[in-house]
């Protein structure tokens, strides 16, 4: 296996957490994506809402996404972590992941969890995507 490490410069630096934001499995053309959360370049979230930080954590992982050389049409897994239980967010966030996915509909996994990187930090979202083939 040859690993390519991703890091938008978009995004914060990882590598004092000992992260990437994604790996590349170059022999399998898979890309493994890091939780992506909404944290600025300084480690601090836009919103206190669940909704407003799904939101921006999507946008980050296209981000991510793109700069690996995949896309949202490529997903195949997608891990959501919400702190609390999940389903009492499941009504805010399925109109949002819905519009985001489109067609896409990867296989998917919700997770509710006691805690987070930060307390500030309520939703994170992992994902395994496909590299766009030509």
């Amino acid at each position: 296996m040859r690993k390519q490490l991703i890091n938008p410069p978009q995004r914060y630096d990882g590598r004092p957490h000992g992260l990437s934001h994604a790996v590349v499995d170059t022999a399998t053309a898979t890309v493994y994506i890091s939780g992506q959360v909404d944290w600025d370049m300084n480690h601090q979230v836009s919103s206190h809402t669940v909704a407003g930080q799904f939101l921006k954590a999507l946008t980050n992982l296209t981000t991510v996404l793109e700069a690996s050389g995949s896309s949202i049409e490529n997903l195949l897994n997608l891990r959501i972590y919400i702190r609390g239980e999940f389903g009492e967010f499941l009504e805010d966030i399925a109109p949002i992941l819905t519009q985001y996915l489109g067609e896409s509909r990867p296989a998917l996994t919700g997770i509710g969890v006691a805690s987070l990187a930060t307390p500030e930090t309520l939703v994170e979202i992992e994902a395994t995507a496909a590299l766009v083939t030509n």
